[in-house]
């Protein structure tokens, strides 16, 4: 019974630090893109669907839905321990890796625009020609149907 329930609670003391790093996805995505308030609060909104969800699931799961006070003490301590140790260097590194892989996207997004652009313009006359020739056709039709009423 004891080691049972050791083992339980060394379980959510690792559970409190897997929370700890879903916490640090959120703050890394943070301090890579700038949001606003409203982006913010929707953040804030699914980490703690997210955790919510992770809890009952494993309370249900590794404690059969018995609320025992060493499950809330083992995640406490898991993230506590998490917080003091791993955060600051977690949140450097992807941090890095975030603002890196940002640089990235923004740089095939750019070739991505630049080949759109020289596509346009190689296009560009034949757009024109066909532009000129959807206005012609409009203006035809417009004094065809003025000269049609005219008739009766």
């Amino acid at each position: 019974m004891i080691n049972n329930q050791l083992y339980i609670f060394l379980i959510y003391i690792a559970s409190g630090m897997l929370i700890g790093i879903i916490f640090d996805i959120f703050r890394v995505l943070r301090k890579s893109i700038k949001t606003s308030n409203l982006i913010t609060y929707i953040e804030d909104t699914i980490f703690w669907i997210i955790v919510g969800l992770f809890l009952i699931w494993e309370i249900f799961t590794i404690s059969y839905g018995e609320l025992r006070s060493y499950i809330f003490i083992g995640l406490l301590i898991g993230f506590v321990i998490y917080m003091l140790s791993v955060s600051k260097y977690f949140i450097k590194i992807n941090v890095k890796i975030m603002s890196y892989v940002k640089k990235i996207i923004l740089k095939i997004l750019n070739i991505f625009k630049n080949i759109l652009n020289f596509i346009l313009k190689i296009f560009k006359p034949v757009f024109n020609f066909i532009e000129n020739k959807i206005k012609l056709n409009i203006i035809f039709f417009k004094r065809f149907k003025r000269n049609k009423k005219d008739e009766f």
